[in-house]
Order: C-alpha cells, then structure tokens, then sequence
C-alpha cells in the first residue's frame, strides 16, 4: 500500500516537472519573439531592440538634420535605454508567469530533508547600470579595508645592489 502510494506521489512530481519544463520552454520563446520600440527627440529619433536588448532597427526622421550631432546621439542613447527597458518589463512579465506556475513543483528538500533548498542558494543579480563609461557608479565599490601585510622584510628598491648569484664566491 506505502509503495503504492509513494509509486503516485512520483507520477505526480514527474508530471509537474515535465509541466514546469514545458512552460520553461513556452516563455523562453516568447521571450525570444520580444521587441520594444521607443522613441526621441520629437520623434526625430526611433530604436527598436530585441529581447536581448540589441538595437536592430534604427530610424531618423526627415527632419533629423535640425539636430547636432550630440543630441543626436544623446536621443538615440535615450531611445535605446527606452526601448530597453520596454522590453526588460515585457520579458519580466512572461518570467513571473512562468515562476507562478514553477512554485507548485515541490523542493526537493521537501522530499530529502538533507537536501539544501537550491533556489533559496541562487544569487540575485545586480542591476546594470545605464550610466555612460567613467561615471562614479561604473567605478567598482573599494575594498572596505585595504589589505595589510605586517609579516614582511623592507626593501629598498631604488638602491642598486649586487646579485649574489653571479658573485665569484660561486
């Protein structure tokens, strides 16, 4: 009877797993059919990405020789980020969908109280930043405490010294 019952609860893990792949497979193609377009400068400047956020259309109105050349490209950097972030939310969208249904698969420390609870091993990623190269949050955060060696012997490097393994005492 026990057998019985554990010989159902399996076919019912392997039957929400293979749904939770399934819908793994569902969103990640939906996610791969994204695109977001946006767009700057009164229109001037339009920026279509995919779901990787890679531009792949840009366009410049007519009118687009009334601009500079540095708002031109500050519209299409604006437009871009735009557009990106368009299509950061959409896929957001179709991951938290796909979570939903992933949260009714059981842990599998549920069924082996050693195992340790993966997902909760998982790190979060950081935020990417969209600043430009050189500003103050692209800089890495220092080290809180710089590290100190105090087991060491003082060397002056600007005297010249003789090497000893060419000494004629060798």
């Amino acid at each position: 009877m026990a057998n019985e019952a554990a010989k159902g609860h399996l076919a019912e893990l392997v039957e929400l797993v293979q749904g939770g792949m399934a819908s793994i497979a569902r969103a990640q193609e939906e996610r791969a059919r994204l695109t977001a377009t946006a767009h700057a400068a009164g229109r001037r400047v339009t920026i279509t990405v995919n779901a990787d956020c890679i531009v792949i259309k840009t366009e410049f109105s007519d009118d687009i020789d009334d601009l500079t050349y540095s708002e031109i490209a500050a519209a299409v950097t604006t437009a871009t980020q735009d557009a990106a972030a368009q299509v950061q939310k959409q896929a957001q969208t179709i991951q938290e969908a796909a979570l939903e249904e992933q949260a009714r698969i059981p842990a599998l420390s549920e069924f082996f109280p050693a195992m340790p609870d993966i997902k909760a091993m998982m790190p979060t990623p950081p935020k990417v930043s969209t600043a430009p190269p050189g500003s103050p949050e692209r800089i890495a955060p220092e080290m809180e405490e710089p590290v100190r060696f105090t087991n060491v012997e003082e060397w002056d490097h600007d005297k010249p010294t003789r090497s000893t393994i060419a000494a004629p005492e060798w």
